[in-house]
């Protein structure tokens, strides 16, 4: 009776939430941790968002929306891609999910049969390959290093593909290097899938978090494309839970029932905080946020390297930096636990995003505040210090 189901027994557990439990209770304890773990700014929701989930709350909107969302939510975000992006959607072939997990949920439930493969890049988000777990199919790791921004290529597709391969999901920003694919990346990955007759499923979720181009869909070069995406970390609405994605319009009937069936439909009180995300206020205090974030990231970049992490692909966006600590370790799961018990401070290790190189690398998170940031360089100098006196 106590025996987990065997797809159960190979999800690996995500190392940064015991991190994360275990600075909790330091905290519980009146330890001054300082968090560089979870990828979840200190910036609440704006404050026009919340304003207009609580009319909406005020007003009686509590109740079940259709299955895929508010139809006016679908129709904004399809003008928000005409206008940002100069792509043109079909508002039904916008699917909003219980955020960006409930949206890959949807199509790997949709999508993948028993021992399909889908193609990944290592390192990169555990869950994505877990999602295929749960449905009978496998995540296909492919090692990607420095030189190729630790991201799939066109190449890397075509070299890599196998016959039960379904799909490719790319990140763009990614998880956990922060690193960009191009427009002529994504073009180039786009036609290496289709030589395949394969899908290309694309992870926009920090999209709007760029600190080196101007933001771009994987849509403006490649319409048939999948896009996941989120109001989480651009739109800073992590708890809300609210997503979303682009399918063929002939996926949608497959996709409304196995909403109806998974989760009913997305949680309505945050429909109505993201039909304010796009005004004009909510969208300044937004741009002001990814300035900020930027700021903490040229800190970073600067402060790490004198410590002895190597930073051999500077993240274009997102939140995140992905260091070499070859240097100064060759476990990273005992490192980080071993730095959060003595100074404080809170990293997540490589272990968690996949093989390649996992034990030498370590995630930064710059989503807390640049004194906070200076203050754990400060720790993270003083530890080696020690460490290297002893």
């Amino acid at each position: 009776m106590t025996d987990s189901a065997q797809r159960s027994k190979e999800i690996r557990p995500f190392q940064v939430m015991a991190i994360l439990a275990e600075a909790q209770t330091m905290q519980s304890r009146g330890v001054d941790v300082i968090h560089l773990e979870v990828g979840e700014p200190d910036f609440p929701t704006p404050e026009p968002m919340i304003e207009a989930a609580i009319t909406a709350m005020r007003a009686g909107k509590t109740g079940y929306t259709p299955a895929l969302g508010l139809p006016s939510l679908r129709e904004k975000l399809a003008e928000y891609y005409q206008q940002r992006f100069a792509v043109n959607l079909d508002p039904r072939r916008i699917v909003l999910t219980p955020g960006a997990s409930g949206a890959l949920l949807l199509l790997s439930a949709a999508r993948l049969n028993p021992n399909d493969g889908l193609l990944l890049a290592d390192p990169g988000y555990p869950c994505n390959r877990h999602f295929a777990r749960v449905f009978e199919a496998h995540g296909q790791l492919v090692p990607c290093g420095p030189e190729q921004k630790y991201q799939l290529t066109g190449a890397d597709v075509r070299e890599h593909w196998q016959p039960n391969t379904k799909a490719a999901l790319v990140a763009s920003p990614a998880n956990p290097t922060g690193t960009v694919l191009s427009p002529d990346d994504l073009a180039d990955l786009a036609n290496a899938v289709r030589e395949q007759e394969g899908e290309l499923w694309v992870d926009e979720i920090y999209q709007g978090l760029n600190y080196t181009s101007a933001p771009h869909s994987v849509l403006s070069v490649a319409p048939d494309a999948i896009v996941l995406n989120s109001f989480s970390k651009f739109f800073g609405m992590t708890g809300w839970r609210l997503g979303w994605a682009v399918v063929p319009e002939a996926w949608v009937p497959t996709l409304d029932t196995l909403a109806q069936n998974l989760f009913l439909a997305p949680p309505t009180p945050a429909q109505y905080a993201a039909l304010a995300a796009f005004t004009p206020d909510s969208m300044a205090i937004l741009e002001q946020r990814r300035a900020e974030l930027e700021q903490r990231r040229a800190y970073l970049l600067e402060a790490l390297p004198k410590l002895g992490f190597n930073i051999p692909v500077a993240p274009d966006g997102a939140f995140y930096i992905y260091a070499d600590a070859s240097a100064l370790t060759s476990n990273s799961l005992e490192f980080c636990a071993e730095l959060l018990q003595d100074t404080g401070v809170a990293l997540t290790p490589g272990v968690d995003f996949g093989d390649y190189q996992a034990l030498t690398h370590v995630r930064f998170a710059f989503t807390t505040r640049l004194e906070r940031l200076q203050e754990a360089v400060a720790r993270i100098a003083d530890w080696l210090e020690t460490r290297r006196a002893v």
